[in-house]
């Protein structure tokens, strides 16, 4: 069972975690004033059977009121978040409870008066009171502006102070439950108005963050279609001007079409080159551009990217782009997987006795319904076949796979120089 409750709770994002613990902090928060404002009315019964049935009614009440606290918070919650409707039944029901209750409370009180208890008791009874309205208040004060509740909280006190002093008399005492009431309103409003302003805020930067990854990969599109539109459109609107001639002389049986064809063989082979040179400008990376890239997009997805190691070594260039467009297939498969992943680290180190720099990128947030490369038998046109293939002729090796405790490591070894760094 706890197993199951962890990786439930593994499975969550970060905003997910955090509102889950805000919502269910709130729903635990009804049964303090339940347990230690309430239930030690039933110490001062007395023996009387008429205090000893209030007393037990008062408590019930404030028990179902407590249980119920949780639908009801979850869905004024949900109101003030504008994720659905006002839950107007549940809040009926809980104001119903509410009054039962101060009814049984203040008679309570009455009884308790009439036989001269001492004034501690009293001063229980009115902390009962109070108590027993913080459920209500809490769900009011998420459903309605801030105005309308202040505007309710003064009616309930000015409905409490009549109600006290008509049935005990103690007009003295019905303006210190007054003063009770209104801290127990305000107190009420200072718990749940800020929980729910909370997750609004942590709802908003958690799309906010997902538009600038959004933003991020759709700006590097739009570099690449630039430079490629820059290069082709030109030759491919000659080759469509030169075919379109072409055709005609063709037609016409004039023997200058082969040449215009010619013309057209050779701007097609042209272009080929040059988006060649395109494409490779795109994947030569530099090393310390991808890891400080790799640092931002993560950061911007919500992932804790660390990046260790070898910062002042000098690396051959060929060596350096391959380790550089390691870093961005390896951001890659972690921004697939960002709504899991809470943890990244780059590592670099160089290895003296066997020549040899090694790089790991390792990251937690695997599920065991997350589809995992190995380091045999890659699918095709996978990113690591990729990344072998520029690896290879360096001599470099590859290897990717699971760890312990839902990791993923990508490790890359190179062979270098002796006299690197």
């Amino acid at each position: 069972m706890i197993g199951r409750l962890r990786a439930m709770w593994r499975r969550r994002s970060q905003v997910g975690m955090v509102e889950a613990y805000f919502r269910w902090t709130l729903y635990a928060l009804p049964w303090l004033p339940v347990i230690g404002g309430v239930m030690p009315v039933m110490g001062l019964t007395g023996g009387s059977p008429l205090m000893v049935a209030l007393a037990v009614g008062a408590s019930g009440l404030n028990v179902v009121q407590g249980g119920l606290a949780l639908p009801l918070l979850n869905r004024a919650l949900n109101r003030y978040l504008n994720l659905g409707a006002t839950p107007r039944g549940l809040l009926l029901v809980s104001g119903v409870l509410t009054i039962a209750a101060e009814i049984a409370l203040v008679a309570l009180i009455k009884v308790h008066s009439v036989g001269h208890r001492p004034d501690e008791s009293l001063a229980t009874l009115a902390i009962a009171v109070c108590a027993s309205l913080t459920p209500f208040l809490m769900a009011h004060s998420l459903v309605v502006s801030k105005r309308r509740f202040l505007a309710a909280l003064v009616a309930a006190t000015t409905a409490l102070i009549l109600l006290f002093g008509v049935l005990t008399g103690a007009w003295l005492g019905a303006l210190g439950v007054a003063s009770l009431l209104v801290f127990t309103g305000l107190w009420s409003f200072v718990i749940a108005r800020p929980t729910g302003w909370m997750l609004g805020v942590f709802r908003k930067l958690d799309a906010a963050r997902g538009t600038e990854a959004r933003l991020a990969v759709a700006e590097e599109r739009l570099r690449f279609g630039r430079d490629l539109h820059d290069v082709m459109g030109r030759n491919l609107a000659v080759i469509a001007l030169k075919s379109e001639l072409a055709v005609q002389l063709a037609l016409r049986e004039r023997p200058a079409a082969v040449e215009q064809m010619v013309e057209v063989q050779r701007i097609a082979q042209e272009s080929q080159r040059e988006v060649r040179e395109v494409v490779r400008g795109y994947r030569k990376a530099d090393l310390r551009a991808e890891l400080a890239g790799a640092r931002s997009i993560l950061r911007a997805a919500g992932v804790d990217c660390r990046i260790e190691g070898e910062d002042e070594t000098q690396l051959p260039p060929e060596v350096e782009s391959a380790l550089g467009w390691v870093v961005r297939e390896g951001t890659t498969n972690v921004l697939r997987h960002a709504a899991e992943v809470r943890h990244c680290a780059v590592r670099t180190l160089i290895d003296p006795h066997r020549s040899v720099l090694v790089m790991t990128m390792e990251n937690d947030g695997v599920t065991a319904h997350r589809p995992v490369a190995t380091g045999a038998a890659p699918l095709p046109g996978s990113g690591l076949k990729g990344l072998r293939e520029r690896l290879q002729p360096l001599g470099g090796t590859l290897a990717s796979g699971p760890v312990l405790q839902g990791s993923y490591r990508l490790t890359v070894e190179l062979p270098i120089p002796m006299g690197a760094g």
